[in-house]
């Protein structure tokens, strides 16, 4: 990666061609510096950068993320993934370069996130926000990890949200009974509410429920898929 002087103006600059991290041919100049050793000190820190694969944007990376973590995980967990990023991660950081990235970004984005309100005036869930905080960590990580990126500016920064939710209140056998005899006009809620009740099937799974899943000869019900609502 050789260093340049500009006859116009006197300054130096350094370009050069390398492979970014989808291992795509690019060409990167740099022009400014007003010595040939600030030129050269440049050259060495962004040959440290993994060869300057950092040097793609935010957008870009996540494009390589995708196709190497996808494969590896579950389908639906890949799906929930995808909508945190497309939705709160690419929006706010897109355009940015990996390597500019920095604590104040975060700090910012964070912000954004936690001053956020839905229509009826509510903010997003503490343990929501640190799953979507989490997604951000994970990212910079991977590219910290196998892409040479010099520091993750997500883990330099007070996380957001709480891991654990609010605590759980459980409804007696007799508060249920009453309860169920209240709904029972209502013969959609009243079977889904017996169902999720006695079964203890999840919501997911109660929603994704079909007829042929009621084995009434048998008296079985078959349980093997989940509806998931990324309407966040």
């Amino acid at each position: 990666m050789p260093v340049y002087k500009d006859d116009g103006n006197g300054t130096f600059y350094v370009q050069c061609y390398y492979r970014d991290a989808r291992g795509s041919k690019r060409h990167k100049t740099k022009r400014g510096f007003s010595s040939e050793v600030e030129a050269a000190v440049w050259e060495s820190q962004f040959k440290s950068l993994n060869g300057g694969a950092m040097d793609m944007t935010f957008s870009e990376f996540v494009e390589v993320y995708a196709s190497e973590v996808k494969p590896r995980i579950r389908e639906h967990t890949w799906i929930t993934k995808e909508y945190i990023i497309n939705d709160k991660l690419v929006p706010f950081f897109g355009d940015m370069r990996m390597c500019d990235v920095r604590p104040i970004d975060v700090i910012r984005w964070q912000n954004e996130l936690t001053e956020h309100r839905d229509a009826d005036g509510k903010p997003w869930a503490p343990t929501y926000l640190r799953t979507v905080n989490n997604q951000l960590n994970a990212i910079f990580n991977h590219a910290e990890r196998y892409y040479g990126l010099s520091d993750n500016p997500v883990r330099r920064v007070d996380k957001i949200g709480s891991k654990k939710g609010g605590e759980m209140q459980f409804w007696t056998k007799d508060e249920y009974l009453r309860f169920s005899e209240a709904v029972m006009d209502k013969p959609l809620s009243f079977h889904a509410f017996e169902l999720l009740y006695w079964t203890g099937i999840r919501c997911g799974e109660l929603l994704a429920l079909t007829p042929s899943d009621f084995m009434l000869e048998s008296s079985r019900l078959r349980i093997n898929k989940s509806y998931q609502s990324l309407n966040c």
